[in-house]
């Protein structure tokens, strides 16, 4: 692949992804690493337990849910840092053509759903690699498209916990599964704005929580497409998501960018 190409689809993704990218555009030259861990079964059911709580749970406080929160240190090979406000959009400035997606939408930013009583959100990002032993100008053509390839191999994650009061958890949990399910043939989201067109959400494998889902999102931007993986757990009263995307995974179709399950394993943990 040529180091336009490269390039035009790192570009492409950073013009798409307003909050996700914060880190990831302004990252590093160095090479990364993938966020690994499980199979890419593209299709496939979604896996995890999906146990309704027996009685109403109580919400954790401000307090419990920062305790309950990623921080640096718990997933070895990535940094873990708070999300700051150029990372947030507003609840408002979210919107979908169908309103039966705008849960997906919510679920990619963060954003709670009715009867949240608290939010945290983290930033993760995957270590980088040492550099290029070589210099750019000493490189063939082919090293400096691996180059330019393994530069963008950092994978971000942007990980939100809300908390919620009585069966609120549940029914937002449930109310984005619908969500994925009934727009899986695409839609196109407004953020802050900026359109987003999302051309299909398939299902992944993931476990964890009381339960948990994940999807493969496809976002088109000029005819470029890029995959962003979504992931949903639920421990009680407080959902998680997970939205992930790699810049280097548009070159490829996302082949070789996964669900980050150490990621996901990591939160899970933390939530008990």
């Amino acid at each position: 692949m040529r180091a336009t190409v490269v390039r035009r689809t790192a570009l492409a993704a950073c013009a798409v992804s307003l909050t996700l990218l914060a880190t990831a555009c302004g990252g590093s030259s160095d090479a990364g690493t993938d966020a690994g861990g499980g199979k890419n079964d593209k299709g496939a059911a979604t896996s995890g337990s999906s146990s309704a709580p027996t009685a109403s749970a109580k919400a954790l406080s401000t307090a419990e849910l920062e305790t309950a929160s990623l921080k640096q240190g718990d997933v070895e090979g990535h940094k873990v840092a708070e999300a700051g406000p150029d990372d947030e959009v507003p609840a408002d400035g979210l919107k979908a053509d169908k309103a039966t997606c705008l849960p997906v939408v919510h679920a990619m930013y963060g954003a709670a759903e009715a009867g949240s009583k608290a939010t945290t959100k983290r930033k993760v990002i995957t270590d980088p690699k040492a550099g290029a032993k070589k210099s750019l100008k000493d490189m063939t053509e082919g090293e400096a498209e691996g180059a330019l390839k393994a530069a963008f191999d950092l994978t971000s994650t942007l990980v939100a916990l809300n908390a919620y009061e009585g069966t609120a958890g549940p029914d937002a949990f449930a109310g984005l599964k619908k969500a994925a399910a009934d727009c899986a043939g695409g839609f196109t989201a407004t953020v802050a704005g900026a359109k987003q067109k999302i051309v299909s959400i398939s299902e992944e494998k993931v476990t964890g929580g009381d339960e948990s889902a994940a999807w493969t999102l496809i976002q088109e931007d000029e005819g470029a497409k890029a995959p962003f993986k979504l992931v949903a757990l639920r421990k009680e009263g407080t959902v998680a998501t997970f939205l992930s995307f790699n810049l280097a995974a548009g070159q490829d179709g996302g082949a070789k960018f996964t669900v980050p399950t150490e990621v996901v394993a990591a939160q899970a943990k933390k939530l008990g």
